[in-house]
């Protein structure tokens, strides 16, 4: 298991930034195809706690950096082959349910649905972020914002289906 540090050489420029680029492409083409959410999140009635619909926009690309950031550290730590692969597929489900999340929640205003998703997502990404942690320690770590915000969204997501 790695400590987390990693030597960063400019060969690894391109590695690092397609490792940042997925993450953050996904956040953008989700977000285009869920529509309006600033307008759709202020015509809901919202709990107590929620944030303004800018909050978003300013956390989810740094999450998505972060994200980024630590699969760039595990493909670029020596490890056994099996386990990265297992890491990475649960990389790449975590993905694909963050990606759907804000489709069914804002364009298709699917609210009970969308909480059941991102409990998913939820559970998905603490076991992403553990396997990359038996992988390389900081990679592991740098999910925790990710896995704190989730929290959030998550309370967020089930009293907007409650109020609504």
């Amino acid at each position: 298991m790695s400590t987390g540090f990693h030597t960063f050489n400019l060969k690894n420029i391109k590695k690092i930034v397609v490792s940042i680029a997925i993450p953050l492409l996904v956040g953008v083409l989700s977000a285009f195809l869920s529509g309006n959410q600033s307008g759709s999140y202020t015509a809901l009635v919202l709990p107590p706690l929620s944030p303004p619909s800018w909050v978003f926009a300013v956390v989810w690309p740094i999450l998505y950096v972060l994200m980024g950031i630590s699969a760039y550290l595990v493909s670029s730590t020596q490890a056994e082959a099996g386990l990265k692969k297992r890491a990475f597929v649960l990389y790449a489900f975590q993905l694909v349910f963050n990606f759907f999340w804000s489709i069914w929640f804002f364009r298709f205003e699917l609210l009970s649905f969308s909480f059941l998703w991102i409990l998913l997502l939820f559970a998905l990404v603490i076991l992403t972020a553990l396997a990359f942690y038996d992988i390389n320690r900081l990679a592991g770590w740098l999910f925790l914002p990710y896995i704190a915000w989730l929290a959030f969204a998550s309370y967020l997501n089930y009293m907007v289906w409650m109020l609504n």
